[in-house]
């Protein structure tokens, strides 16, 4: 079966309502009325209990039946019945009575032959045990009336209540829906090619402005996210591109006339070269599209971070040596984690610190424990990142450095984008910032006690 439509839905909702509280006010409205009918009858059947008691008061003389018929005559619609305590019929005012009438003491109702009567049986003298019994009967078929013709017209009302509810809950809910079908516009109008549609909020009521809000964050998240992969698959290509026309034309060369044979070895270890670059780039890769897939298991174990920075620092001396730059480390801590993982980042950070440091230079790592976790900084002198740039500088094949070196087999522009991915695998977060003349890469990471 087809599935309802959400308007249906409310429309049918809204009809559903209306009808269950009519339905429900109709019939506390019937209800009231006949207990106020029956309040009545009752009031009326006791007075005229009391004034028939008094016209019998001797039963036995002359004048009770002319009393009797003039007390009965005042009520067209009231009848009497007088039963002896032996339970024989001494008096009906009327032919058309029931022939069988209950004696159940006090107020009860009885339907025959088409006439619904209000019953009321006391005795005739109420402090004599053997006192004859007298049976009132008071016609309410004109209330028995009303009362049907007040449940028909409660019907009728709920029906047509619900028939008017369900229309015009059917147009306020197309009304009240309509900036869903905006949002559906915007979205089948979404394609990579139109990833920047926006879906006006200011316009929208409260309960759907913070969906259009997000909906609109989505479309912008999706926005960069393709803007990011287009740049990335053209990047690929960029880098990949110089390699293999050098691989190319370096093969053509050698084979457009025969060589000795330390020529053709010479070209193998060129080509060579190439190769294995390629290759640490497709790894590289390889290892980001893991990260993104969460892939990446840190192994667990404990580490004290200052000995692995120390490690780091006596493997980059050399380097720093013939830069004339200066390398320290301050504070310790201790943390749960991959210690290859970890000092993949981190060589990467120092290495990255190293090749921007000016001469007469400095970096600095320092090693900060704090109570929800731990910090490292690593920071360098030499010239400021532009702001502008910073947000920038996690991304694939970013390089900052304008003079970029196409297929550089030395720096593909994958070092902090891995080290992103290895700091957010342990559960950390890493960000820089560059002012007065430093630049500085802050990792936080818990310990993974």
């Amino acid at each position: 079966m087809r599935r309802l439509s959400l308007s249906s839905r409310l429309a049918l909702l809204f009809a559903a309502c209306t009808a269950v509280v009519s339905l429900f006010a109709g019939v506390l409205f019937n209800r009231a009325s006949e207990a106020h009918f029956i309040e009545l009858d009752q009031q009326l059947l006791e007075g005229k209990l009391i004034g028939l008691r008094r016209s019998l008061q001797n039963i036995q003389s002359n004048t009770s039946e002319v009393k009797l018929a003039d007390e009965l005559s005042r009520q067209a619609d009231l009848y009497l019945r007088i039963t002896g305590s032996d339970g024989q019929r001494w008096y009906d005012s009327s032919a058309r009575l029931p022939e069988t009438l209950a004696l159940t003491p006090g107020l009860s109702t009885l339907k025959g032959d088409g006439t619904d009567y209000r019953v009321l049986n006391a005795p005739l003298y109420p402090d004599k045990p053997d006192s004859p019994q007298l049976t009132l009967l008071l016609d309410i078929t004109h209330h028995q009336h009303f009362l049907q013709r007040m449940q028909h017209l409660i019907w009728l009302t709920v029906g047509l209540s619900a028939l008017a509810t369900a229309l015009l809950g059917a147009w306020a809910a197309r009304s009240g829906l309509r900036p869903l079908r905006r949002m559906s516009a915007v979205a089948r109008g979404v394609s990579a090619q139109s990833l920047n549609a926006r879906l006006p909020e200011e316009n929208m009521p409260p309960e759907l402005a913070e969906m259009a809000h997000h909906f609109n964050a989505m479309l912008g998240r999706l926005d960069d996210s393709f803007q990011r992969l287009s740049a990335f698959s053209a990047d690929i290509a960029h880098e990949l591109r110089t390699p293999l026309s050098n691989l190319l034309t370096h093969t053509q060369v050698t084979l457009t006339r025969p060589r000795p044979i330390e020529d053709y070895r010479e070209a193998l270890h060129s080509n060579l070269e190439e190769l294995q670059w390629m290759a640490q780039l497709v790894n590289d890769m390889l290892y980001l599209a893991k990260a993104d897939h969460g892939l990446l298991m840190p192994s667990r174990e404990p580490l004290n971070l200052a000995d692995e920075v120390d490690v780091l620092l006596e493997f980059f001396a050399p380097l720093a040596d013939d830069s004339r730059v200066t390398v320290s480390r301050e504070g310790t801590a201790r943390m749960v984690g991959d210690r290859s993982m970890l000092r993949r980042a981190l060589s990467n950070l120092l290495d990255n610190a190293l090749r921007f440091t000016p001469v007469d230079g400095e970096v600095r790592v320092r090693i900060t424990d704090q109570p929800q976790g731990l910090s490292l900084t690593i920071e360098n002198t030499g010239d400021e990142v532009s702001e502008a740039l910073l947000p920038r500088l996690f991304d694939r094949f970013y390089r900052a450095d304008p003079a970029r070196q196409e297929g550089s087999s030395e720096h593909a522009g994958l070092g902090l984008a891995i080290t992103r991915s290895i700091i957010r695998a342990h559960g950390g977060q890493i960000w820089c910032e560059s002012e007065k003349g430093l630049t500085r890469f802050v990792i936080e990471l818990p310990r993974g006690d």
